[in-house]
């Protein structure tokens, strides 16, 4: 009993941090837009975006 209330709540957990990121669309670092330049990425004072590969991405 102890074991499958065990594994139900493991499920619970990977079931719910899989929601909350399919839901929000966010993976940290990443801002999903295209750029050629650093100047393509949107500008967020406390962030700092710049274009890697192609695409926004918050450097940390």
């Amino acid at each position: 009993m102890a074991k499958t209330l065990n594994y139900v709540y493991v499920l619970i957990l990977f079931i719910s941090i899989f929601l909350s990121i399919t839901v929000y669309g966010y993976i940290p670092g990443i801002v999903n837009k295209p750029c050629k330049t650093d100047k393509d990425c949107p500008k967020k004072p406390p962030h700092n975006i710049r274009c890697r590969k192609g695409q926004c991405v918050e450097i940390l």
